[in-house]
């Protein structure tokens, strides 16, 4: 099963009748039945947020930021032509997911999850290019480890000619057209032993967007924790939290700004950061055949002060800026 450990047995679906998002409830069918000729399948009309679930020491169930998830899946809804989601209807289907999985939630101490994954997607016979009559909202989860096998290793990446997505495109939501393009280049730079790859700006092709389905930052030689400034990257809320994180904890200076592949030198440390991957330190990125490394090789000071300050938050050990957790 990859990154999930195993299925959960309760999930939530709702539905649209006559444009409006209906109540919905849980249920244990893990299958979903749809017209053939359902947008979906022809014409892309779907997307998907991630967010997680944490056990703390005390055995209270938190979850992270799940109101920038709700406002960004409303973000890509508006994108894909979607009725947005009620901000009751979207809390009420995470937290009864949740609620109704609780005793599949990983113990205080594994280092693991519960990922939630709501999805939103186009059904209903249509052959014409155009939005979808009908949508169903689910929401399901399954406890996971870590994204990137090993924990918190550096990992190699290499650059590629492919690209994630176009700059006025749908780079800034997640829609699920973005992963499927991102299959290929990705299963290159895996047959040639890499961890991913670095996916470059799609008009020049100069400077750094995204890693693989993450985002990029880097931390300068005199301590200034960089991310790229990009009109085709998703908003990353783990990427927001680590911006906050170096600039308010770690009294770092924080730039979002152009990162040049030429340039990527000017970096002690880089790293990928997303709801999946948290933090993965990158050891090295090639580039046209050119390889640079950053510091030894292993985790970098900084990377590692970020992520053991997010994952305190995540299970509770450090306190939260304000309104960063939703107990359950």
């Amino acid at each position: 099963m990859g990154y999930a450990l195993k299925e959960t047995e309760f999930r939530y679906r709702a539905y649209t009748k006559d444009g409006k998002w209906q109540k919905g409830s849980l249920t244990t069918n893990k299958y979903i039945s749809i017209h053939e000729g359902s947008n979906v399948f022809h014409y892309g009309q779907a997307l998907f947020e991630g967010l997680k679930a944490y056990k703390t020491k005390t055995g209270e169930i938190q979850l992270f930021r799940p109101d920038l998830n709700f406002k960004r899946i409303n973000e890509g809804l508006k994108r894909l032509v979607i009725p947005e989601l009620p901000e009751e209807l979207f809390y009420e289907a995470i937290l009864e997911v949740v609620e109704a999985n609780k005793d599949d939630i990983p113990e205080y101490g594994t280092g693991q999850s519960l990922y939630i994954r709501p999805f939103v997607i186009g059904h209903g016979m249509n052959l014409g290019v155009k939005p979808s009559e009908e949508y169903i909202f689910s929401v399901f989860c399954a406890p996971v480890g870590t994204y990137f096998a090993g924990g918190l290793s550096a990992l190699p990446f290499v650059t590629t000619d492919f690209d994630r997505a176009s700059a006025n495109g749908t780079g800034q939501v997640k829609v699920a057209g973005n992963y499927a393009a991102s299959l290929y280049p990705r299963s290159l730079a895996k047959k040639a032993g890499y961890a991913g790859v670095i996916y470059l700006d799609p008009l020049t092709h100069t400077k750094i967007d995204e890693v693989g389905a993450a985002n990029f930052f880097g931390i300068t030689y005199d301590n200034v924790l960089v991310t790229p400034d990009s009109s085709s990257i998703l908003p990353s809320i783990t990427k927001r939290s680590i911006l906050y994180i170096a600039e308010h904890m770690l009294n770092m200076k924080v730039e979002e700004r152009d990162c040049y592949i030429d340039n990527v030198s000017e970096f002690k440390e880089t790293g990928a950061c997303g709801t999946a991957a948290i933090i993965t330190p990158i050891k090295s990125i090639t580039h046209k055949g050119k390889t640079v490394q950053f510091g030894d090789g292993e985790v970098g000071e900084t990377i590692r002060k970020l992520y053991d300050i997010l994952i305190g938050i995540y299970y509770g050990d450090i306190e939260a800026p304000e309104g960063w957790i939703k107990k359950l």
